[in-house]
């Protein structure tokens, strides 16, 4: 990426921003409005109608056509749109650039901590101040950075794929070490008859919850800037949808394999190694994007052979330990 287009990404938003957005207030009727944006014409192309209080907190957007249209006595708030979608302050530019990929927005407000308009970032600031840079690497970087695609240059680029993902696959490879560890290290219960043919399945059931985590962390990240807060509570809601996964297909298998031996020792096993694997898969698969993109890495190449590696290790932890929990009744 060039040094150029990485340092408009990292700019606040507010070094972009406009500053003269049209504020209609709450109490105005519709009349009342359009005769005071006829006597404070806005500029720039792209234009809504932001309603505030008097402290200037953000209550509500107006769409020109409303406006227009609406009996002269309406008041401004029957009109307004009151779910509106802003811009914190604190943004960067590669923050307002997943806004308008996701949003499909032309502006959007920019608030401070208090939710008081400040400004406003319109779409120029999307097509033409980023990509006016540098219309081939740099256009590029961007579209990779915020999560739209590869283009079809760099997919047809060997060597840029190989760079970009081998690093990452390195977290598979030392996975797959530390799993050979585990198993020796376990040796005991791993090598058992009863044991043996179940852990494709017990890592197989992690490893595909936690990329089902991280494909819906990736979607989420567009248009949303991820922090500590929204990532705990994502990842508590995902540590339930997980331990209901993995308790439903840990009973499943369970009851199989009970069926299967005969020895109610390896059920128990099975049920508890895929109920606490499938349920750390899920919320280490989600964890992944939004910690990395918090670390300003790339979540898309990355956040997928971590995820699996660390879901592997915690699945065979699991496993294992339970076997050697109930070695005497799985060899008896």
């Amino acid at each position: 990426m060039t040094d150029a287009v990485r340092d408009i990404l990292n700019d606040p938003v507010t070094a972009h921003m406009r500053t003269d957005p049209t504020r209609l207030k709450v109490g105005q009727t519709v009349a009342g409005a359009l005769d005071y944006v006829r006597k404070a014409p806005t500029t720039g192309r792209v234009v809504y109608f932001y309603v505030v209080d008097d402290d200037d907190r953000l209550k509500g957007v107006v769409p020109t056509r409303r406006l227009l249209l609406a009996d002269p006595a309406t008041p401004v708030e029957d009109i307004m749109i009151r779910q509106v979608v802003a811009i914190p302050r604190d943004a960067t530019v590669l923050d307002a650039c997943e806004f308008f990929t996701f949003h499909k927005l032309l502006a959007f407000p920019v608030i401070d901590d208090q939710k008081r308009l400040v400004g406003l970032v319109d779409v120029d600031l999307y097509t033409e101040e980023l990509i006016d840079l540098d219309r081939q690497e740099g256009t590029d970087d961007l579209f990779q950075l915020i999560g739209v695609h590869l283009t079809e240059a760099e997919q047809r680029n060997v060597g840029t794929q190989f760079r970009r993902r081998f690093p990452w696959l390195l977290a598979n490879v030392a996975g797959g070490l530390l799993a050979a560890v585990l198993a020796y290290l376990y040796e005991d219960v791993a090598t058992l008859a009863v044991m043996t043919p179940f852990i494709p399945i017990v890592l197989a059931l992690g490893e595909s919850v936690s990329i089902q985590s991280v494909s819906l962390a990736l979607q989420t990240l567009h248009g949303e800037r991820p922090t500590w807060a929204t990532l705990w509570r994502k990842v508590g809601r995902e540590l339930v949808v997980g331990l209901l996964l993995g308790a439903g297909c840990g009973l499943l298998v369970g009851l199989i394999a009970l069926a299967w031996m005969g020895k109610f020792a390896i059920g128990v096993a099975l049920f508890g190694a895929i109920a606490g694997g499938v349920t750390g898969a899920a919320a280490i698969g989600l964890a992944m994007p939004l910690v990395l993109r918090m670390l300003r890495r790339d979540p898309q190449v990355a956040s997928g052979p971590i995820a699996l590696a660390v879901a592997d290790m915690l699945s065979l932890l699991i496993y294992f330990n339970l076997g050697r929990l109930f070695k005497d009744a799985l060899v008896g």
